[in-house]
């Protein structure tokens, strides 16, 4: 009987081994295909999302679907080539006495305006996403892009490049 524990104990380690060197492979794949350099943001033709009531803009592919949100803190937008690849942009006021907005989190990022935020990126099984998460007085400006994890890194550079670009007009 000790015999067999023994053996289905091995057995459970390999197998969780396994799996956790499967997934750390499977990301480095998507990492490594998101840092290829081919991005040319010039063969693509744009349009600008500008937000006035909160000043930022962003721009985005021209032949993506826009959905406008219906109080005017962002908009979703929406890839022609695969209606599960979405980029969002919104902005909201914070509360300085949130417990989420306590929460210091050091910047990672800075966009070409000079804005200093936290970009994360969180690959799954089944959506990844880029989110950037700029703080500006009392207002706090986000941006993400979604995609199935398996085009993930199909997305990534172009989602990268639009957060480079993140403007905000009251900086």
């Amino acid at each position: 009987m000790a015999t067999a524990n023994k053996t289905c104990s091995l057995g459970r380690r390999i197998y969780r081994f396994a799996a956790s060197v499967s997934g750390v492979i499977a990301l480095l794949i998507i990492l490594w295909g998101c840092t290829a350099n081919d991005f040319n943001a010039g063969a693509i033709a744009w349009k600008t999302y500008s937000n006035s009531r909160y000043g930022f803009e962003f721009p985005y592919p021209s032949n993506w679907t826009s959905l406008a949100s219906e109080n005017g803190d962002g908009i979703a937008l929406i890839s022609p080539q695969d209606n599960s690849v979405e980029i969002r942009g919104w902005a909201s006021h914070h509360l300085p006495n949130d417990p989420e907005s306590m929460k210091k989190i050091k910047s990672n990022f800075q966009t070409a305006q000079g804005v200093a935020g936290v970009m994360l990126v969180e690959v799954e099984r089944g959506v990844s996403s880029m989110t950037l998460t700029l703080t500006q007085s009392q207002v706090k400006y986000h941006l993400q892009g979604r995609s199935k994890s398996q085009e993930f890194q199909n997305y990534y550079r172009l989602f990268y490049y639009i957060a480079q670009q993140y403007r905000i007009s009251k900086f």
